[in-house]
């Protein structure tokens, strides 16, 4: 362990595997660096190919015993306290946790007797082992939503966490002090929640959680064959044909129509792009506005905009714009910002030195620009203009990524209409990202994504289908 809290607590910096924390196999850690001082945080313990192989090992060791729980067995472990509400993701994630302790018993297939003389019956049985690996902007709450339906579902699990969010918070009283710290105060990582997974009690080897990098981690957990339920398309595909749901990147579309609420619309898709510094798959980088109403949307999006972004150290109560995650992320919004300047025409913000990018803004930016096509992962946003509503719906379907797409329309005929017609997983009317309900299916479209997660559909992605053929003959 070789981190501390601002009051000299130890924080866990170790593999978790097996119900223990442990070194890596070949003793390797990588320097967790603060985005905001630019000094290290911790030596983090980077897992090798063979710490993939004791965790998975693990896990497959601890699925029998697991599986053959009963759901309310299953979930008393489940059930873990809400962290302090600080942050939303404390909410987010003891919330999945607390739904999927409940829910095992939804693990229900259908029956049939329309077959004469068999009695047919579809049962939902877990896969085993799940690996899953997590990205950083959303760490808590992503980790909740993986391994929260798998557990319930009565597999086991195997979590990469990223090696830019590897951490986690520790408390002291009734307040958190975040000791891996990105863009933004709500974010919160990963090694912590292997402490509570252990206080809660789950039996060593349910859940195994290591850190690292793509390679060799990233990519071992791809390619083992043991795992049947996993993330990751091509290894996946080269191993043992497991059974993948990706959820990826996107690139959000925002129509604006003339009868909109122009205020309301304005605040809505400004937050949508400073929200944790535009590190978001879901932000509205891109904005689509009815040319009559152009200027004053415009106007009014900038004034929001500027004024919303409180820029500082992230765990500062003010602070709510901080750095990008590390310099890597940093350097590749600045050469879009790059882009941007060549392609269109930069209207406010740029590149705020040191880490920061500012809230920033191009205008009539080609649609087949990198700045239009490609993920920027930053607080930047292309706001174009058009003319129909044809237009429209064609200019924000051009685009490889299906995540999230909004319309802002006080008339509901047109807004249907475009709900049906966007090439989305989830279509906003007059509200945008991160607005989402946690009782519907969350995914995308296209390269978007595969699967769907979401109290109510995240325990599919966890069970097979069995069919089970009972005959009346003797």
């Amino acid at each position: 362990m070789s981190a501390t809290t601002a009051d000299q607590q130890p924080i866990e910096t170790r593999l978790f595997i097996y119900g223990q924390f442990q070194p890596a196999t070949d003793g390797k850690t990588f320097k967790l660096i603060n985005p905001y001082t630019h000094e290290p945080v911790a030596d983090v313990h980077e897992a090798s190919e063979q710490d993939v192989d004791k965790a998975v090992a693990a896990a497959k060791a601890a699925f029998p015993a697991w599986r053959d729980l009963s759901p309310d067995d299953r979930g008393v472990h489940l059930k873990m306290g809400k962290p302090v509400s600080l942050y939303i993701e404390g909410k987010v994630a003891a919330d999945a946790f607390a739904y999927y302790a409940e829910a095992g018993w939804h693990a229900q297939g259908p029956s049939s007797v329309n077959t004469p003389g068999l009695l047919s019956l579809s049962l939902r049985k877990p896969y085993g082992v799940v690996g899953a690996i997590i990205p950083w902007n959303m760490p808590l709450a992503l980790l909740s939503f993986k391994v929260a339906p798998a557990l319930a579902a009565g597999n086991t699990a195997v979590l990469k966490s990223s090696e830019k969010a590897p951490l986690t918070v520790s408390f002291s009283q009734s307040r958190l002090l975040q000791v891996s710290i990105h863009s933004d105060i709500s974010s919160v990582t990963v090694s912590f929640a292997a402490k509570l997974i252990a206080e809660a009690g789950f039996p060593p080897g349910v859940v195994n959680i290591i850190s690292g990098f793509g390679s060799p981690a990233g990519s071992a957990i791809s390619s083992h064959m043991d795992p049947r339920a996993k993330k990751i398309q091509i290894t996946a595909a080269e191993s043992n044909m497991k059974v993948i749901h990706l959820e990826l990147g996107g690139k959000t579309p925002a129509i604006i129509f003339e009868d909109a609420d122009i205020e309301k619309a304005a605040e809505k898709t400004q937050f949508s792009i400073v929200f944790t510094s535009g590190q978001t798959c879901i932000a509205n980088s891109r904005i689509y506005v009815q040319e009559s109403v152009a200027d004053k949307f415009i106007a009014v999006f900038k004034e929001k905009f500027g004024a919303a972004a409180r820029i500082g150290n992230p765990p500062e109560p003010t602070t709510n714009h901080g750095p990008q995650a590390d310099n890597i992320q940093y350097e590749r919004v600045k050469s879009y910002l790059e882009v941007g300047k060549k392609d269109g025409k930069l209207t406010m913000g740029g590149d705020g030195g040191k880490g920061f990018i500012k809230p920033t803004i191009f205008e009539n930016v080609p649609g087949d620009s990198q700045l239009m096509k490609e993920e920027v992962f930053g607080p930047v946003v292309a706001i174009n203009t058009f003319k129909t509503e044809e237009e429209a719906i064609e200019r924000a379907n051009a685009s490889e990524f299906g995540l999230y797409a909004s319309v802002f329309t006080k008339d509901m005929d047109r807004a249907v209409r475009l709900s049906k017609l966007l090439e989305a997983g989830t279509v906003g009317v007059n509200c945008t990202s991160p607005t989402m309900v946690k009782d519907m299916p969350i995914g995308g479209y296209k390269q978007s994504g595969l699967g769907r997660e979401g109290l109510l559909s995240g325990l599919d992605s966890y069970l097979e289908t069995k069919t089970v053929l009972i005959s009346s003959s003797s």
